[in-house]
């Protein structure tokens, strides 16, 4: 019992110490140098943003003129036609209700909207990408042939697989593969079998022998042992 709480402690600390979806484009020093609230050098049309949220990170193309290019989720154009409503500031029950709907658009607002409170960042993901950078025209021409309605999903095409394919041509997500390790780790740990069989057979002594508790107590447990 004490070695499964110590492999669901590890766990949930892997979770959270990397944010779930947090970046991953800049080590700690160009993080340290880039998170100030106003860039120390004026922005250029074209340029690539990055904003820290609490689980994750956002991303944007600047358009100039105090204007950023992002795509975010959205369930209000799928409810409404007003455009002056659709405009507003996302709130976070639009954004949810946009992630399950699979539902986003590419919206043009001004850079403090985009922020929303935090730190804007330049994201230095010139350095990392094999990849070259477009020119910065090109960038954000790019970013605005995409502004409106696009279909959305969290782990294959977010806010950063839209930057990416705007600013090199090819649309990626370190945020989507650093989870998606993350999840791997954990299937492959053999203690996460003697999880979910011991799961399984809670809910099997408290809601009795059923096949909606004994297959998928099995079926996990062994997909779970065979891929590890």
């Amino acid at each position: 019992m004490l070695q499964l709480f110590t492999f669901l402690l590890e766990k949930f600390s892997l979770l959270f110490n990397f944010k779930l979806f947090g970046s991953s484009w800049s080590d700690g020093e160009d993080r340290k140098g880039h998170a100030l609230r106003a860039p120390p050098q004026p922005l250029r049309r074209g340029d690539l943003l990055e904003v820290p949220r609490t689980l994750f990170t956002h991303f944007g193309i600047y358009l100039g003129d105090n204007k950023v290019a992002h795509l975010i989720p959205d369930i209000l154009p799928v409810l409404t036609l007003d455009r002056k409503l659709i405009g507003s500031v996302i709130t976070n029950t639009r954004l949810i209700f946009g992630v399950i709907y699979r539902c986003a658009t590419v919206r043009v607002d001004t850079l403090e909207d985009f922020a929303y409170g935090s730190n804007i960042l330049v994201n230095p993901m010139d350095k990392f990408m094999k990849d070259q950078a477009l020119a910065n025209e090109d960038v954000a021409k790019r970013a605005e042939k995409h502004i409106g309605a696009t279909p959305y999903s969290l782990l294959w095409y977010n806010c950063e697989h839209f930057v990416t394919d705007c600013r090199y041509g090819r649309a990626a997500s370190l945020q989507t593969d650093k989870f998606c390790e993350c999840l791997k780790s954990i299937i492959r740990d053999q203690r996460s079998v003697a999880v979910t069989g011991l799961l399984g057979i809670v809910s099997i002594i408290c809601y009795g022998m059923a096949p909606s508790t004994t297959l998928p107590t099995i079926l996990i447990t062994l997909t779970l042992w065979m891929a590890g």
